[in-house]
């Protein structure tokens, strides 16, 4: 399976997917990047006359990335018909905005991977290499009941 394959994986799609590429994976962790397309729907309202990613999407660009990416890869993309991805936990660290047409990568390492759940550290750098925000995340991966 190569990192485009786990890209198409991903249960999102537009306007709901943030993940452009993956750069790197192994069992460890996982290295992506995603671009804030200036025409995204939330610039509109956050803020007025001076847009900011909202936090809950940098959030969700780190969980796609950094736990739904490297879970996808830790199952060798073994994901049936009624798998259910879901998200449990976030304890995220907001250090700089994110402004719209900025790239940004994430870096995430696996903290551990049992019974279904995935549980990582998670960094995303702006093109300077600036932490942008940090956090621990977490997610189970199960069959529908």
């Amino acid at each position: 399976m190569t990192l485009t394959d786990i890209i198409k994986k991903l249960p999102y799609s537009e306007p709901f997917i943030f993940a452009d590429e993956l750069l790197y994976a192994d069992e460890n962790g996982i290295t992506g990047v995603f671009t804030f397309k200036k025409e995204l729907d939330f610039y509109k309202g956050h803020f007025k006359n001076n847009p900011v990613t909202p936090g809950v999407i940098l959030t969700e660009t780190m969980a796609q990335i950094g736990l739904v990416c490297l879970g996808i890869y830790l199952l060798g993309g073994d994901l049936k018909g009624d798998t259910v991805i879901a998200f449990t936990f976030a304890d995220m660290e907001f250090l700089k905005p994110v402004y719209p047409g900025e790239k940004v990568t994430v870096s995430s390492h696996k903290i551990f991977f049992r019974f279904g759940k995935l549980k990582c550290s998670a960094v995303m750098k702006n093109e300077a290499g600036q932490e942008v925000c940090r956090g621990i995340l977490a997610g189970m991966i199960t069959q529908k009941l």
